[in-house]
């Protein structure tokens, strides 16, 4: 191994290369390949999370105001990151062969980290904290498929919680509870 190629392994690229490529081996295996394939249609756009806070505004009907709020924090969460993506220009991973096809060629930040965890971080309000397990599926997803570098995960569940905390003080207005 040359010089470079040890200051490589050392960076921060190169540990982002490892990690991914390490993550995406697990994806071999049919079912996790299959799930997370599933998680990573299901949550584009945002779509999932979007699906998920107009349910909840249907069927909490005494939370529909933090449930509404929470989708439009989750979809502001999304355009943000779609923003950012478009400023940085960051190609996708070409060392590991994707397992989805992708809408976009850039990586960072990754917009499904950005809206699963805004909508992980704003739907705890009304009370739903069985997102959070979900969420994390679809940040790992990113890395199975091998579409982001972890630091694009990273930075996309950032981006999402930051958006959703932003918005706190006007979730907690919803519906008039002190906890919504």
């Amino acid at each position: 191994m040359d010089h470079l190629d040890d200051m490589d392994h050392r960076s921060l690229a190169g540990v982002d290369r490892r990690i991914l490529s390490a993550v995406h081996a697990h994806g071999r295996d049919p079912r996790v390949a299959g799930a997370a394939r599933a998680l990573s249609r299901a949550g584009e756009h945002g779509a999932l999370w979007l699906a998920a806070g107009l349910a909840g505004a249907v069927v909490d009907g005494r939370r529909r105001g933090a449930w509404m709020r929470g989708t439009a924090l989750t979809a502001g969460a999304h355009l943000v990151s779609m923003g950012v993506k478009r400023m940085v220009r960051r190609p996708r991973p070409a060392h590991v062969e994707p397992r989805v096809r992708t809408l976009g060629r850039h990586s960072f930040p990754s917009s499904h980290a950005a809206s699963a965890t805004a909508a992980a971080v704003a739907f705890g309000a009304p009370g739903a904290y069985a997102i959070v397990p979900l969420a994390t599926a679809m940040c790992l997803s990113r890395l199975v498929v091998g579409v982001h570098y972890p630091s694009d995960v990273a930075a996309g569940a950032a981006l999402g919680a930051l958006t959703a905390r932003v918005g706190a003080s006007w979730m907690r207005r919803a519906g008039g509870h002190g906890h919504a």
